[in-house]
Order: C-alpha cells, then structure tokens, then sequence
C-alpha cells in the first residue's frame, strides 16, 4: 500500500468522547478554551494524562508540529495495521464506502455548510496545510457504530476566500482489534493508525520551550524509561484508531493514502 502521503492531522481534536475516541476541546490560537457542557466528558481517553495538560496545548502544539506535512515521519511513536491480501470482496465494500462519503460529504463543499451542521474548525487561527473540521456527535457515535456517512472529521485546505474539502478521517476506539477495524474498512484496502509511546515536556514546561529533538512526536524518546530519566511525562498511547479517506482522489492508493 502506498503511505507517501500522510494526512495532516493536529489529532487531539480526539481527546473528547468517551472511551478511547475521545475528544477534547481544542484550544484557541495559544489560549485554553472553556469545554462546552454539552459535550461528553472524557474518561479513559488519555491513558493517565491530565486533561488539564492537554487544554493548555502542551500536546497539541507537539501534535499539530509533527504532522504540519503530507508524511507523518514519526518512527517508533506511529503504529499502523499490516496490510492484508487484496481481493475483489474488499475492493467491492471500499468502493462502495468511498461512494457513500462521496455522496454524503459532498454538500461540505461550501464549508459553511460543515460549520451549520456541527463541524468545528480545529485551531483555525493557526497556519496548518490541512484544517481538520470536526464532528463531536459523530466522534462520540463512532466509539459505538460505525457509519460511513458520519465521518469523525473533514479535511480542508485553506483557499484565499474560504477551504476547499480534501476528504475525511474515519476514527474507532483504541480498544478496537485489527479485525474490528477491518468490519469497517478493510485492511486490505487502507492502513489505520494509532500514535504511541509518546514523551511530554517535564509538568510546567511549554512545548515551545522544550526540546523537540526529545520531546513530542518527533522526538527521540520513544520509551518509558527514556522519558523517565528525563523528567518527562510518559504517554504510551494517545487517541484512538484513525484512518483517512480523498474521496476525491481517482487511483485507490491516493483515496486511502495516509
């Protein structure tokens, strides 16, 4: 499967919903924001780390850094699925998913029908190649069923009057087997992926002040006890499942590109 290209994704949208989805408010341009009472809290989203790191960005900022590019070339702190033996089954259930997002994405086109229907923009005064427009509600659905129809998030690029609609990520609880994943979009077709074996900054240290060559999902410290040693915060695996999808795109590779 080809992986040149690898959505832009600041992931701690996916912080908030409950289980291992979840997502959290994400932060305004350098400041925390208040969490809206009428999304779920998170429980086991973090794996042990203190929501309160994450809205004032400490994360964040690490995440949206390490993937500001097509290519995610984060080593040892990425895990994806092993490819599986292609065949005319699942190349028929793919097709047939990426149709159904075709049709039900396509009204996104005008961004601000995305905003109408409950999509926020994450980080939107921040410069980013790809701004990820993101659902709660389906985020929160998605923990339990999935629907092609309600992807987690859109993905847009931004235009000089607005943002053009690239595609959509699709998220499952990291609980999930890689046979769970399958029943949604075959591994045949695409690669999921999940974010591990990640260090965080000592408590009290701004990422713009540490050492991203250690720190971070670029970082060099990929184990527990690396991370130790430095005073840092050990997370040893963040977000859930994720998988991307350019509708848009004509050969299956760059529909399923990650």
């Amino acid at each position: 499967m080809n992986t040149r290209r690898h959505a832009v994704i600041p992931f701690f949208f996916l912080f908030f919903v409950l289980g291992a989805t979840g997502l959290f408010v994400p932060p305004g341009a350098g400041a925390p924001q208040a969490q809206n009472p009428s999304k779920p809290p998170s429980t086991d989203s973090m794996a042990g780390m203190d929501m309160g790191d994450m809205l004032h960005g400490a994360a964040a900022q690490s995440a949206d850094d390490a993937m500001s590019g097509h290519h995610m070339d984060m080593g040892a702190h990425m895990f994806m699925t092993e490819s599986r033996p292609e065949n005319a089954a699942d190349e028929k259930r793919a097709a047939e998913l990426v149709e159904t997002l075709r049709r039900s994405i396509g009204k996104y086109k005008d961004y601000h029908a995305a905003l109408d229907d409950g999509f926020q923009i994450f980080m939107p005064n921040i410069p980013q190649e790809h701004y990820h427009f993101t659902n709660y509600r389906y985020a929160l659905e998605a923990s339990f069923a999935f629907n092609p129809e309600h992807p987690t998030s859109l993905l847009y690029k931004k235009t000089r009057d607005g943002y053009e609609l690239e595609g959509a990520m699709y998220t499952a609880p990291k609980r999930f087997t890689e046979e769970q994943l399958n029943e949604r979009v075959p591994l045949s077709v695409a690669r999921w992926h999940k974010h591990i074996n990640l260090c965080l900054p000592p408590k009290g240290v701004h990422i713009e002040q540490a050492n991203l060559k250690e720190f971070g999902l670029r970082g060099s410290i990929a184990t527990a006890e690396a991370c130790e040693q430095a005073g840092g915060r050990w997370i040893p695996q963040i977000f859930g499942w994720m998988v991307h999808v350019y509708p848009y795109e004509t050969e299956p590779e760059k529909i399923w590109a990650h």
